[in-house]
């Protein structure tokens, strides 16, 4: 069944007409939603923007070729249901949270999504019900915006319903870590809760690892992706290092980890962008400001992260001063805006503050990426433009998706490659 079926004609909720529902479709519910109806199970899905809906029920959302294959299989199958309206959660013997946590511009938790899933969860919480929050926040979340108004309600976990913290691990455009391969952490509000949780979790994925409780499960997605941070941080910085000593930062680092222990490679790039890195480590920052816990190394790694898009603009001001031009009436072509690889995913892409400030510092600036096909940026409104027809003095390679073909680049154009990764044989500066 799909979402043409009019929600007005369905009979009363039933808990167990559906197996699991999954709440928000996005880069980590939808893959969600899908590996559970791939392993059997009857999926509601559930998605409040009547937007995002129609993407998924006309095939279009951003997936891998497995998934998308498996969206195929979904949509005609009467077992996967598209719905808009959370209340229908209470079909489902499980439920599922899978909202973004995104971070505003003062870098403090945007917990408005998740709030407002949590409440719909609550709301309509059956007994017997299990339910999962996947979305990453501070440590005691699932607490407080579930467990403690489920016993306002009168339904204690544990006992009437069985509440847990699973934080998500989908690597978005990478085929290697699906669901069945990738191990889950799951912690629940209580042994029981962490033992139905995990019953849940292991319809879809190979390797369940319990941990004591909600808060251990919370505190182990922040501290994943503030690893990921600090050590993207120090990438960085080592590349600037490599390039002050005249040293190819890429071949120290492939040497590097050609050690078997103690050593995991990370690259540097442009900056951090996606729904991780840039927001994830803030929500542990904010809430140990609260406790007024000083964690320097973090503070440092993040503030290092926040001013990588700045540096890729001042490397473009020295590129184009060592090439007797200015950045004020300079035109600068960007390759690939998306956050990362082979993804539509703009979210806190370094590449929107770099053109920003680019525009805002006098250049003129176009963009390529196959992925992308209309950007805003500030209060202006881009189109991906054919890079071998656009008259540029300086390249900016941003983003290198395998469908990004190079072989239009003239050996004389001034490229600076943020990737760190262009092949030997074009031209390029380095940040």
């Amino acid at each position: 069944m799909t979402a043409a079926r009019p929600e007005t004609t369905w009979p009363a909720p039933a808990c167990g007409t559906y197996d699991v529902a999954i709440v928000g479709l996005g880069y980590v519910g939808l893959p969600t939603a899908l590996a559970f109806h791939a392993a059997g199970g009857r999926v509601l899905a559930i998605d409040t923007s009547a937007e995002r809906l129609a993407k998924v029920r006309d095939g279009a959302a951003d997936l891998l070729e497995s998934d998308r294959a498996r969206l195929e299989a979904a949509l005609r199958d009467d077992g996967f249901a598209l719905v808009a309206d959370p209340s229908y959660a209470s079909w489902a013997r499980a439920v599922i949270i899978c909202v973004p946590t995104p971070v505003t511009a003062q870098l403090v938790p945007d917990l408005r999504a998740v709030a407002v899933a949590c409440e719909a969860a609550v709301h309509q919480a059956v007994p017997g019900q299990v339910i999962i929050l996947t979305s990453t926040s501070y440590v005691g979340c699932t607490e407080d915006l579930l467990a403690a108004p489920l016993a306002a309600r009168g339904l204690r976990a544990g006992q009437d319903v069985f509440v847990a913290f699973s934080p998500e691990r989908i690597d978005p455009g990478n085929d290697r870590y699906t669901h069945e391969v990738v191990p889950r952490v799951v912690g629940g509000a209580t042994p029981q809760c962490t033992a139905a949780a995990a019953k849940v979790l292991a319809h879809c994925t190979r390797n369940v690892h319990e941990v004591s409780s909600t808060g251990a499960a919370e505190l182990t997605k922040l501290f994943e992706n503030t690893f990921r941070a600090v050590n993207i941080a120090l990438a960085n910085e080592m590349a600037e290092v490599g390039r002050t000593l005249g040293l190819d930062i890429m071949e120290v680092i492939k040497a590097a980890a050609t050690k078997p222990y103690g050593f995991m490679p990370f690259f540097p790039g442009p900056g951090a962008g996606g729904h991780c890195i840039p927001c994830d480590p803030h929500y542990l920052l904010w809430q140990l400001r609260e406790k007024r816990l000083q964690t320097p190394v973090v503070t440092e790694a993040m503030a290092a992260i926040a001013g990588r898009p700045r540096r890729v603009v001042d490397r473009v001001r020295e590129v184009l001063s060592d090439a007797g031009l200015g950045l004020a009436g300079a035109r600068v072509l960007v390759l690939g805006v998306t956050y990362k690889p082979d993804v539509e995913d703009v979210r806190e892409s370094p590449a929107l503050e770099i053109m920003t400030s680019l525009l805002a510092s006098g250049a003129t600036v176009d963009y390529h990426d196959p992925h992308v096909p209309e950007l805003r940026v500030g209060d202006q409104v881009l189109r991906s433009a054919d890079p071998a027809a656009v008259t540029t003095d300086l390249v900016i390679v941003h983003t290198r998706h395998r469908a990004m073909d190079l072989g239009w680049l003239p050996e004389d154009r001034l490229v600076l490659d943020t990737t760190y990764r262009l092949p030997g044989q074009i031209r390029r500066v380095v940040l």
